[in-house]
């Protein structure tokens, strides 16, 4: 039988476009849509070409091929979406500026991250692959003002699942949900080098709920997680993150495990355990000030490993440092309340400062508690303006009479 070449190419269009009988998704190659994968040529439209034809309520899969850079300014992935990155293949943020157009992003001026996605659903990235914002073009730049995108942000969108991918370089913050509801970042890497690429947070959920950040390796420039909630001075209203694990995970270069500073709409029930720190300038962060502060609580930190970190255990209502004179102010809406904090099973050794907790005068912190916490390190911890119960709680500083040293308005008992 004779079966035309028009015939067979257009077979073979077909096959690569096509519905998969077990899952009933497209198979969409950004390869049929143009994409040359040269790392020189943009393939920022046959890409978006390629997630459009695989949207929708069946789902689709957008397969970048391996062994190939593919060169892309901003991408708008869609719901139902799976974007494939196979091992060997980048997606590459172009290195053109001018690509990343100005947008408001979370109330205030941004440019339009690499990849987002908008009150979307069912999407996800995976595949062994990388995506780099290749952010050193930016980096340098520290002018005010001078505006740089982040990398991944998903808003208002939900069921979203990143996984068996590294993301890496981003200009600015690398992956951040926004009021965004159940969403799964799980065995990554997340990456960007320590010291030149400021404000490189690896993770931010930012008003988010239902978050699973889960064997996750980030060594980065900036905070390796930063949960946060409303910005500095909001007028409000803001909603709240919350239910957040964080488990089993590895942490590098990079500020610590922060929750804040910007948590104008508070952040409830948080848990972590079994995450290593090694090299971190803090390891449990909570961050605030009067004017970026809610309900922030219920944490449970459990399982943790420090090794050569600045300050293992960080939490302060004065961010980013203390006044030379503290005095109470008036409680408002964006005053800071934390309470019910667990802290059980921490082992810290090499630590430049043993802790420090510090609450406002009116607003002091609620029940902390630490549980079998060692640390061991340089200089002494301090402790202000809390309620906390402590047991098997030793703290080594060489040559330190008084290794934790206990301020105004402190209640509770240290053993």
């Amino acid at each position: 039988m004779h079966v035309s070449k028009k015939l067979l190419c257009g077979a073979a269009f077909l096959g690569l476009i096509q519905t998969n009988e077990l899952l009933g998704q497209k198979r969409c190659d950004v390869h049929t849509f143009g994409a040359k994968g040269d790392g020189v040529t943009k393939d920022t439209s046959a890409i978006q070409a390629a997630i459009d034809a695989c949207s929708g309520s069946s789902g689709g899969v957008v397969l970048l091929r391996g062994a190939a850079t593919y060169i892309s300014g901003p991408l708008l992935l869609k719901s139902g979406t799976t974007l494939d990155i196979e091992p060997g293949a980048v997606l590459a943020a172009t290195s053109d500026h001018d690509d990343f157009k100005p947008i408001q992003e979370f109330h205030d001026p941004g440019r339009e991250p690499l990849l987002s996605a908008d009150h979307a659903e069912n999407i996800v990235i995976t595949g062994g692959g990388v995506i780099d914002g290749r952010g050193d073009s930016w980096w340098g730049h520290r002018e005010p003002g001078y505006l740089r995108p982040r990398l991944v942000v998903f808003r208002y969108s939900k069921h979203i699942r990143m996984e068996n991918i590294t993301v890496q370089n981003s200009p600015s913050w690398q992956i951040v949900p926004y009021y965004s509801d159940d969403v799964i970042l799980r065995n990554m890497k997340v990456l960007a080098p320590e010291g030149a690429s400021h404000n490189t947070d690896g993770i931010d959920p930012f008003s988010s709920g239902h978050v699973v950040i889960d064997h996750v390796t980030i060594d980065t420039g900036d905070d390796n997680v930063a949960i946060k909630s409303g910005q500095p001075g909001s007028p409000g209203p803001d909603a709240p993150s919350h239910d957040i694990v964080i488990t089993d995970c590895e942490f590098l270069h990079g500020h610590g495990l922060s929750i804040g500073s910007e948590i104008a709409g508070g952040v409830q029930n948080v848990r972590v355990e079994r995450v290593h720190f090694k090299g971190t300038g803090t390891g449990i962060r909570i961050k605030s000030n009067r004017d970026r502060g809610n309900d922030i609580g219920n944490f449970t930190y459990r399982d943790l490993v420090m090794e050569d970190v600045g300050t293992p255990i960080a939490i302060s209502a004065y961010y980013p440092k203390m006044p030379t004179n503290v005095v109470s102010a008036p409680v408002t809406r964006l005053t800071p309340h934390f309470h019910d904090i667990t802290i059980e099973n921490v082992v810290a050794t090499g630590a430049k400062e043993a802790l420090m907790i510090v609450g406002l005068p009116e607003s002091p912190i609620k029940a902390i508690t630490l549980t079998n916490v060692h640390i061991q390190a340089a200089k002494p911890g301090t402790i202000s303006f809390a309620e906390i119960v402590a047991k098997d709680l030793k703290v080594v500083v060489p040559g330190a009479a008084t290794p934790i040293q206990i301020g105004e308005g402190v209640r509770g008992s240290l053993k």
